[in-house]
């Protein structure tokens, strides 16, 4: 049996409009995953794309932020991506939303933006956990797995638009 449709909207949100994409962070990186907030609401907030998904109530359900420009080439300069590179992060999916393909949703959602702005490539560092979502959605892992700080494996991915 499939799960009924589970109707969402994807934005763009401004800088002053983060509560939703940030209930939706704590949620699944705070409380399910133990990541302290400090770490998990960074400064790099201030230079990110974030697209929120809300349920038909409102209800925030899902989030995601982009990097590029010289946010990105400060905070991934290792990862050796150049200026027309977005740099995918904080996916996060609420869990009664989880299956329902919000987060390829999400995505696809980053890739239309990137691509409005003039971008030529998504860059991502996934948890290990999440290698064949991302792989389904075209991207091609790279390099070793590594820990990003959160104690939780992760590996280089990315994807040309």
């Amino acid at each position: 049996m499939s799960a009924a449709p589970f109707p969402f909207h994807v934005t763009v949100v401004g800088d002053g409009d983060l509560s939703g994409c940030h209930a939706v962070r704590r949620e699944v990186f705070v409380v399910e995953q133990d990541i302290p907030e400090p770490e998990e609401m960074d400064a790099y907030d201030a230079h990110a794309v974030h697209l929120l998904a809300t349920a038909s109530d409102g209800r925030p359900v899902g989030t995601v932020r982009f990097l590029y420009g010289p946010a990105a080439l400060r905070k991934y300069a290792r990862a050796g991506i150049d200026g027309r590179t977005a740099v995918l992060g904080r996916l996060a999916v609420g869990r009664a939303a989880r299956g329902t393909g919000l987060g390829a949703a999400l995505v696809r959602a980053v890739e239309a933006e990137a691509r409005r702005l003039g971008l030529t490539g998504v860059y991502l560092e996934a948890q290990t956990h999440a290698l064949g979502f991302y792989e389904r959605l075209g991207y091609t892992a790279s390099g070793p797995e590594f820990d990003e700080g959160s104690g939780i494996p992760h590996r280089a991915m990315r994807a040309a638009l």
